[in-house]
């Protein structure tokens, strides 16, 4: 039997694990804890069928690593484990791929921060506690920004001093790559062809949403930048905006840059549009039911995505596929009908049949016939990240 690895996912009030095996893709026990640190904090776990919930109540992470390792011990799977994988946000222009976590890697994780101060920080949370916990197994780092480090430099640089480029890393880095990498792979297999002779274009849509051009398996570009601020309207970010909006905004309000930032990460994006949620799910009821706040939000939602979609594809000599994954491009079939709609220059058309199939785990092609191709891909980033893991600590 294959050994199983233990995906970490460790965010700055949250842990997600699950134990899966790299071969099957079988999770064989998972979970989420979440609001670590209040009187609220808890560990939802789920074992094949059965679902449990267990109180944390004041537990940070250390608390929520333990009961973590409890549940392992108490299903037998502790011995199993061969390595922990751990997801990280940042890793600069250093790393273009997963690596083995040692004290340097470590500290070179904590040099990133600044780049991701909302992100890397949580992350080596969960890696110092890991390695506490299970100090005789390998742990092993899988990078959000590592796909991304084969964007060529009219891609990643931007149009400002060269030199807050040379001496401060200050460039576009992009995210989201493991779920990009995956799915492109995915769709290269759906398409029958192999992944190094594909060209595509991966939608990466829930609260947090990318795209990125995908060339023969390597990314040539993509919507976020910097930090994952960049890009697409997201749940509650407000994506791409003049940047003379961060004083302006501060004056208006009164607010220090740190708390526009906030504002812009927080309090943004489809959520500060309708002025009633983030969730896209709830924003398309309440659109139907004539919310004209929530209709506006899902509209500007679309259109930047066709629009960022569309801008993508001047990086690819072709296209074969445009390729939609998350929570929402795997579930949505109005934002998939709207956006293939508004894509009809680059010869898209949508199959509405093939596109109201395609929910709920369900995958395939939704584009019409003689249209260019479209896909719903399911994305799996935790397998991802548990494949490298298995196979680094083989090597």
């Amino acid at each position: 039997m294959t050994d199983h690895v233990l995906v970490i996912n460790c965010g700055s009030s949250s842990l997600k694990f699950a134990a899966i095996d790299p071969i099957s893709g079988q999770a064989a026990l998972s979970g989420l804890a979440e609001r670590l640190g209040s009187p609220d904090a808890s560990l939802n776990v789920r074992q094949g069928d059965t679902r449990q919930s267990v109180s944390l109540a004041e537990g940070g992470h250390d608390a929520a690593m333990l009961a973590v390792l409890q549940l392992l011990d108490n299903s037998g799977l502790s011995a199993k484990l061969s390595a922990v994988g751990h997801r990280v946000v940042h890793g600069g222009e250093r790393f273009k791929s997963s690596v083995c976590i040692d004290d340097v890697v470590e500290a070179e994780i904590d040099a990133c921060a600044r780049l991701a101060p909302l992100h890397n920080p949580a992350n080596l949370i969960g890696i110092r506690t890991a390695r506490a916990c299970f100090a005789n197994l390998p742990q092993v780092a899988v990078f959000d920004t590592a796909f991304h480090q084969s964007m060529p430099a009219h891609a990643y640089l931007y149009a400002i001093p060269s030199a807050l480029y040379t001496e401060h890393g200050l460039r576009r880095y992009g995210f989201h790559g493991t779920s990009h990498r995956y799915v492109a792979a995915e769709a290269a297999a759906m398409l029958g062809r192999p992944l190094n002779d594909c060209a595509l274009i991966t939608a990466h849509l829930g609260n947090g949403a990318s795209a990125a051009a995908v060339l023969d398996g390597h990314s040539v570009d993509t919507t976020m930048g910097l930090t994952p601020l960049e890009g697409l309207v997201m749940g509650t970010r407000s994506g791409d905006i003049d940047p003379s909006l961060v004083p302006f905004i501060g004056k208006a309000l009164d607010l220090p840059a740190d708390q526009v930032i906030d504002l812009l990460n927080r309090k943004s994006g489809l959520l500060g549009l309708s002025g009633l949620s983030n969730d896209c799910r709830a924003l398309q009821t309440a659109a139907a039911e004539g919310h004209a706040g929530a209709q506006i939000a899902l509209d500007v939602f679309c259109y930047r995505l066709a629009k960022h979609i569309a801008g993508l594809s001047v990086a690819l000599p072709r296209l074969d596929a445009l390729v939609f994954t998350g929570g929402i491009g795997e579930n949505s079939v109005w934002v998939r009908e709207q956006v293939m709609k508004q894509l009809g220059l680059l010869g898209f058309a949508i199959d509405s049949a093939a596109n109201a199939r395609c929910v709920g785990g369900v995958a395939g092609p939704i584009h019409a016939a003689g249209s260019r191709t479209a896909l719903v891909v399911n994305t799996n980033e935790e397998l991802l990240i548990a494949r490298d893991t298995f196979a680094l600590a083989q090597s």
